[in-house]
C-alpha cells in the first residue's frame, strides 16, 4: 500500500480543556511484566572479528530461566543460565541465531542477528550516564552501586546495557584538592584517575560480571568541560588505558578543544579530533562505541558517521532543573524529524539524555525531581523512541522510584526504539497544538504517536483514512499494552496537556 503525506492530509477534531500541569501527580500506565518469558531490546548486534564479544539476551519473566541458542558463530558461547553470549568470532558474516528463553511459566522464541565485521551500534544505545544526577561528585562506589541497581531493578532485562561515567573521573588540572588534584599523568604519559576511582579495572570487571558494559568520558582538548584532564596529545595512550581497564563506550566531548587549531578551516577543525580518535579506536583490541558530544556544530549529522561516530549530539544540553527544560526538550526532540535521513544503523542522531527521576540542580546544590511533569516524561520517552534516539537515562538510578521505572521499562515502547529497521519516525501532520508521527517497523507494522503540545488536555479525533490507513487495522496502545480495536471503530483520544499516545497498527488478517 502506498501512502502520501502532507500536513493537509490528517484531519483532527480538537477540543481543549483546562488543566494545571504543575499539579499533575505521577500516573503509571505500564502493567508489570508477565511471569512468562519475553525477550526484549535489540534483536541485532554488531561486533568486530577477533575482538571480545558480549551480549546479554534481555529477558523479563520469573527466574530461574534457561536459555538456548542455535547456530552461534564459531568462537561464541552461551551461558545457558544467565543468557549471556561471550567469546571472540574470527569470521565476518551475518548470523541468524534462534534463541529461546524458558521458565516454569512458559517459553519465548526469537531470533538474534549477529553481524561480525560491520558496524557497531546497529540499534540506538541504551543505558545510564552519571552526569545529570551526580556530575563531578561521581565516585567508583556510586558507579558500582548504579550498575548493581540497573541489574537488581531489572533494567538489564529490558535492554539497558551501558553504565557510563561522565566528567570527573580524571585528575582535575591545577587543583590542590587532596582527592581530585595532583599530577594528571604518570611519567610515561599515561592518564591517572583521581582518588575517587582507585581501581578502574576492578570496576569494569564488576560491571561486566553483571552482564553489563562500561563507558567513560574524555575530551579531545587539554581539559574536559569541568576542568579535568583531557586527551590532547595523548590520544593513543588514553585509548590503550581505556582498553586495559575494559571500557566499551567513549563519550568524547568537544569542550576545551574549541581553543585549538583555530587557523584551520572550520570544516577541517570540526572533524579533526574525531577522525584521529576513530583511527585509534579501530586499531584497539576491543570494540568501543564512540559518542561524539559536540552539540550539533557544523551540521554534524551530515558527517558524523564518516568520521567514526556511532552517535552525535545534535544540539546543546537539554539542561537540568530549569523552567525551560520542557521547551528545550520539545525543541531538541521535534527538530530531529528534519534530520532523520542522517540517522540509522551504525550512527544515530542524539538529542541528549533522558532526564527523569531525580537529578542534581548544580545552581542550588540540591537533589531534585525532574522538572518535567509526568505527562512530559511520557512524551519525552515516546519521542526519543519514535526518532530512534539513544535511550541513555541520566537520573538517579540507585533509588529509582516506581513511576520512573514505569517510564523506562515498557518493553513494547522500547521495541519501537530498538527496531531492526532503524528508521526514524517523521511527522505526518501538524495542526494547531497536535502533531502526529509515523514510524515504519521491520515486521511491516507501523508505530503512530500523537503529541499534544498544548498545556491543556485535548480530545483528538483522528481520520485514519486521511493518513493512509484506509483498510482495517488493529490498534494497540503500547503504553497501556492494550488492544483498542480497529481503525474503523476507534478514532477519539483524550490526551493530557503536553502528553501523548503511542500505538502500533497492524493490518487485520
Amino acid at each position: 500500500m502506498k501512502y502520501y503525506f502532507t500536513t493537509l492530509l490528517l484531519l483532527v477534531s480538537i477540543a481543549a480543556f483546562s488543566q494545571s500541569l504543575e499539579d499533575e501527580a505521577p500516573y503509571i500506565l505500564t502493567p508489570p511484566p508477565a511471569l512468562t518469558p519475553r525477550i526484549n531490546g535489540a534483536k541485532i548486534v554488531g561486533a568486530s572479528p577477533d575482538k571480545l564479544f558480549m551480549f546479554t539476551i534481555a529477558t523479563t519473566g520469573e527466574r530461574p530461566m534457561t536459555f538456548k541458542a542455535k547456530g552461534l558463530p564459531k568462537g561464541l558461547k552461551l551461558d545457558a543460565k544467565r543468557g549471556i553470549i561471550t567469546g571472540k568470532c574470527t569470521k565476518s558474516g551475518r548470523y541468524l541465531v534462534p534463541v529461546t528463553a524458558t521458565n516454569a511459566k512458559g517459553k519465548w522464541n526469537d531470533t538474534l542477528e549477529i553481524v561480525i565485521g560491520g558496524d557497531l551500534a546497529l540499534t540506538p544505545h541504551m543505558g545510564w550516564n552519571s552526569w545529570y544526577c551526580h556530575q563531578t561528585r561521581i565516585t567508583q562506589d556510586i558507579m558500582e552501586r548504579s550498575a548493581k541497581a540497573m541489574y537488581d531493578k531489572g533494567l538489564i532485562n529490558f535492554g539497558y546495557t551501558f553504565v557510563n561515567i561522565d566528567d570527573g573521573w580524571e585528575v582535575k588540572t591545577n587543583s590542590d584538592d587532596p582527592v581530585l588534584g595532583g599530577a594528571v599523568r604518570n611519567d610515561d604519559g599515561t592518564i591517572r584517575t583521581n582518588k575517587n576511582f582507585p581501581d578502574m579495572k576492578k570496576m569494569t570487571d564488576y560491571i561486566h560480571s553483571l552482564g553489563l558494559k562500561a563507558g567513560l568520558y574524555s575530551s579531545p582538548g587539554v581539559t574536559t568541560c569541568a576542568g579535568y584532564a583531557g586527551s590532547l596529545g595523548h590520544e593513543a595512550q588514553d585509548v590503550k588505558s581505556y582498553c586495559d581497564w575494559g571500557f566499551d563506550f567513549l563519550k568524547y566531548d568537544w569542550c576545551s578543544y574549541g581553543n585549538e587549531y583555530k587557523d584551520l578551516p572550520e570544516e577541517v577543525r570540526l572533524k579533526k579530533p574525531y577522525l584521529l580518535i576513530d583511527s585509534i579506536l579501530k586499531k584497539a583490541d576491543r570494540d568501543i562505541v564512540l559518542n561524539m558530544c559536540q552539540y550539533g556544530m557544523g551540521e554534524v549529522w551530515k558527517w558524523g558517521k564518516s568520521v567514526g561516530g556511532h552517535s552525535w549530539r545534535t544540539a546543546g544540553d537539554i539542561g537540568w532543573s530549569t523552567p525551560e527544560l520542557i521547551n528545550t526538550m520539545f525543541q531538541a526532540g521535534f527538530f530531529q524529524e528534519t534530520i532523520r535521513q542522517y540517522s540509522g544503523p551504525g550512527g544515530w542522531n542524539d538529542p541528549d539524555y533522558l532526564l527523569f527521576g531525580r537529578i542534581w540542580n548544580w545552581q542550588e546544590k540540591l537533589d531534585v525531581p525532574s522538572p518535567m511533569s509526568p505527562s512530559e516524561q511520557y512524551t519525552c520517552m515516546t519521542l526519543w523512541c519514535m526518532m530512534s534516539a539513544p535511550l541513555i537515562f541520566s537520573g538517579e538510578l540507585i533509588s529509582l522510584d516506581d513511576f520512573t521505572q514505569n517510564i523506562l521499562c515498557n518493553a513494547e515502547v522500547i521495541d519501537v526504539n530498538q527496531d531492526k529497521l532503524g528508521k526514524p519516525g517523521y511527522s505526518v501532520s501538524k495542526q494547531d497544538s497536535v502533531e502526529i508521527w509515523r514510524k515504519e517497523l521491520h515486521d511491516g507494522t507501523t508505530a503512530v504517536a500523537i503529541f499534544n503540545k498544548s498545556r491543556q488536555k485535548t480530545t483528538v479525533t483522528v481520520d485514519w483514512n486521511s493518513i493512509g490507513y484506509n483498510g482495517r487495522y488493529n490498534i494497540r496502545d503500547l503504553w497501556r499494552q492494550k488492544d483498542l480495536g480497529d481503525t474503523e471503530s476507534v478514532s477519539g483520544f483524550d490526551i493530557r496537556g503536553h502528553g501523548c499516545m503511542l500505538f502500533k497498527l497492524r493490518i487485520k488478517n
